[in-house]
């Protein structure tokens, strides 16, 4: 005890290394707070469409979009795309969904031969400055010969 005493090293190194790694941990914490705090806003919500109807026959026809949310809140302006997929489509299809999260495209879907039965792709470009993805799978539409 009176070695750890006599040395003054020690003595005056530890409040400095002490007032150190105070200053360093309660930056660090700081900076995990405002990460904790602010993953809720890096957060990125999913969207789902569904079509109505979701079973179809081949030739020209409406088809209503509704873009939602995962609690099934409309959204609004999305931009819509209806594709070919195992059924064909001449181009594709656009719509800008409104306030109430729908919209409407014309379609003309066939079928290739020997087929009876095919789908149409419908996907999804989240509406500009909001936190909305499509990066999972959609409905799809079903074509079944009449």
């Amino acid at each position: 005890m009176a070695a750890l005493r006599r040395d003054e090293r020690a003595i005056e190194g530890l409040p400095v290394r002490l007032v150190v790694a105070l200053v360093v941990g309660v930056a660090s914490l700081s900076v995990m707070l405002n990460m904790v705090s602010g993953v809720q806003g890096l957060a990125v919500t999913e969207l789902d469409v569904r079509p109505e109807p979701e079973v179809t026959t081949p030739g020209e026809q409406e088809l209503a979009l509704t873009v939602v949310g995962p609690d099934g809140d409309p959204v609004a302006g999305a931009t819509v795309v209806v594709s070919g997929e195992s059924a064909s489509l001449d181009g594709v299809a656009t719509g800008r969904t409104g306030p109430d999260g729908t919209t409407s495209v014309t379609v003309a879907p066939s079928l290739g031969p020997n087929r009876e039965q095919g789908t149409l792709s419908v996907t999804i470009k989240p509406p500009a400055g909001g936190q909305y993805a499509d990066r999972r799978g959609n409905t799809r539409v079903l074509v079944v010969a009449a």
